[in-house]
């Protein structure tokens, strides 16, 4: 019976369990995530807001997408980081 708890706690400091794990509940977040989303249109378009119902489905279909801030300053160069854009 001691040989059975070792191989057991191997397993349970194993990395690739760890990163399994991980993986497995990032998995299950996303899942619940989306069932919130979809939920919400179907309330969103019981309720006559089409508005946000199609701004809704407008983000699914594009996905997410990250803004780059760049500003430009006299010499015609870009600025990039956030410093030199309030300093601008």
């Amino acid at each position: 019976m001691e040989g059975y708890w070792i191989q057991n706690q191997r397993n349970i400091d194993n990395p690739n369990n760890v990163r399994r794990e991980a993986s497995k509940h990032s998995r299950n977040k996303k899942k619940k995530n989306l069932k919130a989303k979809i939920y919400e249109l179907e309330t969103n378009s019981n309720i006559k807001t089409i508005r946000d119902s199609y701004r809704e489905i407008s983000y699914f279909k594009k996905g997410y997408k990250p803004r780059a801030n760049i500003v430009w300053d006299e010499k015609v160069d870009m600025l990039t980081d956030s410093h030199s854009i309030l300093v601008r």
